[in-house]
Order: C-alpha cells, then structure tokens, then sequence
C-alpha cells in the first residue's frame, strides 16, 4: 500500500478506537511510511504522560494518531523527573498545582503582581512597532514546506529563525546592548534546536527572570505532509519577535533578566520547553513569570476581536496582570478561557514549578480551525490578521517592560 495512503488509513481507523498499539511484528512495515528528509523511528518508544493516570509507554506512530484524535499531552521520555513534586489540588472544581518548593520561593509565588505602572516606557515601544516586519517574516517562515521538529526543513526552519534574530539585533539594537545580548541554540536530539536570546538585567532583584515565549516547529495531522503552520505558530513565533525588535530598538535595558524563547518540538508533546525548563530547574534559575504566545493572528468571522487568556494550568495571580496588561495597553478587550491538559509550553514551566501564563488569539473554541493541515495558511481567509498579531507585540513589549523593569 502506498506509504501516505496507508498511513491516511491508519490515522482515521485509530481515530476511531479501530488500530491496536503497534507490535514487534510491525517494526519491518513502519520504513516505507516515513520519507526523506525525515529523521522519525514510527516504532521508538515514547512515555507519555496524559492528563488522567500514570504515563504509558507508546510508540512514535501512537503518539502521532493520539494527537490526530485531539488528546494532548507531554512526552516525559527525557524529561521523566520534571514536576515530580507536583500534586493536584481540586478546590471548588479549580484545578491547582502544588509543588514542593523552598519556603522563599513559595513566599514570592503566593504573592501579587503589581497593576501596570510603567505606561510611559511601554507606549513609548508600542508606538514604534508594525505589521511589515512580521509579514515579510511570516512568508518566508511558512515557505519550508513543513517545521516538523524531526524534519530536515525543520533543521532549516530554525537556522533561518536564528539568523533572522541575529539579523534583527545587529540592525536594531543600541550599540550597548548588542555588547550584552545572548543568542543561543539549545540543543536538541532530534535536530531542531531550540532558540534562547537573553537581555541581562542590569540589577537582578534576586525574583527571578522575565521569560517571553513561542514555538517555533509546525506539524500537519500526518507529519509527512505539507505544514506552512502560518498561525500555529508562525504567529507567535514573529509577534514576539516583533516585540524583541521594538524593545532593543528602544534601548530597552532591564533590571532583571528577560529572555524570550522560541521553542522546538510543542507539536511533540513540549519536548522543547520542557528540556529548556528542566534546564532552569536543575541550575536553580528563579525565574519571576514566563508567558507563552501560541497562535496570535485568527479573528474568527461574525465574532468580536479580543485576545484570550488561558485561565487553567497557569498562576493566577499571573494571570490576572495579563488582563491588567490587556486592558492598560491593547486596544481590543480580553477574553477569559480554557485551553486544557499540556495545551502549549506554558504547560512546562507550570509542571517545574514556575508562574507562567498563556495568551492565544480568542476564546478557544473561537480559535483557527486550520491548524495542523496544509490550509493552515496566511492568505487562507481574511480572518488571518497582522493587525490583530500586532495586539500581542503590544501585550509582549508591557509584559517585558512592566516586569523585567527598565533602568
């Protein structure tokens, strides 16, 4: 059978509870699926953890149809310790995550955030960024025929971002903070590394970093295909980018560290983020709040324009100054709303036990439908929007000013 009609098969039949988990005998029939220029065993074996019971050990082939089902998750297998100090807390149908953290840590994350304060320097930024920047680079991001975490255009995909970072801070930035600006590759095993740019603080408080974060890789239902991945998340991938840019042109120079990631491999099941934050853990980063930017440019027709943040599987008191930020700086309203289990890297920070928060496009069941195929493109619908990206450049260039300080 020919590979892609085989593997069509396979997706629809598991998708409907018909496909049985691969065995040994199967290992010889999984070859001819995966192509060239692909580097993906459909036989390795994955721990997955999902959001109900213990991990369950799968293959690469089931992960791919759990995902095509709709079921989210991370894949734990490098990364098997990271939140094992978390426990569920149910209070009043409120999902909480507890973690066993020193007694400091867990006296600075019980505390408030601060109302937005510092308007001045953040409209000052805001008024300097536009939507021709992140066009040009959406276009050429969403050119590779797919970002595929385990793909060689994936590999291509992140040289590309990582030059086009450099390019933006050789261009853009003062001459003081090209001296100090940090751009690195976290590496990763399967090839597409993750991306990690830091602007040091000049007097870090001892609260922690300012991280801003999206991801970079794309995925269609069958990896193997097409995935242009305009939305999901080429969007965020350049409004934050975007926002990066402003922020250096306008000699941002932060009293704490702020860093803004583009992560590798969510598609995957957080590989990426949570590798990076497993990372911080372990050398002890404090890190004050992260944010996560996953799909900015959807304004579903016959709906209003406002931008969504995710209220579960995040802090809330984090949370709740996203909104603050929302309301001080963007011209559209916000949107309360639920994104699920292991959604995006936001997820990762909250299982290491770090206040993390999650911005998307809309309310959930608002967002593009276009996700995860070859339709996910720019020139798909008028719905897919730069004005509406340009929102959450805005929300990144408050949030990293209002918490990472400005000297």
């Amino acid at each position: 059978m020919h590979a892609i009609a085989l593997a069509s098969l396979l997706l629809a039949t598991t998708a409907n509870g018909l496909v049985a988990p691969i065995k040994e005998q199967n290992v010889l029939d999984m070859a001819p699926l995966v192509p060239q220029g692909f580097n993906i065993d459909l036989t390795e074996r994955r721990l997955v953890q999902f959001a109900e019971g213990e991990p369950v050990w799968m293959t690469e082939l089931e992960k791919i149809t759990a995902k095509a089902q709709g079921k989210q998750f991370f894949d734990i297998t490098d990364t098997p310790k990271l939140g094992r100090a978390m426990k569920p807390l149910s209070v009043k149908g409120i999902i909480l995550l507890i973690f066993a953290i020193p007694a400091r840590d867990a006296e600075f994350r019980c505390q408030e955030f601060p109302a937005p304060h510092n308007s001045e320097k953040v409209k000052a930024i805001i008024k300097t960024l536009g939507t021709k920047s992140m066009r040009e680079n959406l276009e050429k991001f969403t050119s590779f025929k797919t970002r595929y975490y385990r793909s060689e255009t994936g590999r291509q995909s992140q040289s590309w971002l990582l030059s086009k970072i450099h390019d933006v801070t050789a261009q853009w930035a003062t001459p003081h903070l090209r001296n100090i600006i940090s751009i690195e590759e976290f590496d990763h095993p399967w090839g597409q590394n993750s991306i990690l740019v830091k602007i040091p603080g000049s007097k870090p408080s001892g609260d922690g970093a300012v991280i801003i974060s999206a991801h970079q890789d794309s995925t269609n239902m069958w990896p193997f295909l097409p995935a242009p991945g305009a939305d999901d998340d080429g969007s965020g991938t350049v409004t934050i980018l975007e926002a990066y840019r402003g922020l250096v042109a306008g000699n941002f120079t932060p009293t704490e560290d702020v860093w803004f990631h583009w992560y590798s491999a969510e598609e995957g099941g957080l590989l990426g983020s949570q590798a990076v934050a497993q990372d911080f853990s372990s050398r002890k980063v404090p890190v004050k709040a992260q944010i996560q930017f996953d799909m900015t440019a959807w304004v579903k027709k016959g709906t209003r324009e406002e931008i969504g943040v995710i209220t579960d599987y995040v802090d809330p008191s984090l949370t709740k100054f996203v909104t603050q930020l929302a309301t001080s700086y963007l011209s559209i309203p916000y949107v309360e709303t639920k994104c699920g289990y292991a959604c995006s890297d936001h997820a990762s920070w909250t299982k290491a036990g770090y206040r993390s928060a999650f911005s998307i496009e809309s309310s959930f069941e608002n967002s593009n439908h276009y996700i995860h195929s070859t339709n996910d493109r720019i020139d798909i619908s008028p719905e897919f929007s730069f004005d509406h990206m340009l929102e959450f450049s805005k929300l990144a260039t408050g949030f990293a000013v209002e918490l990472g300080g400005w000297e």
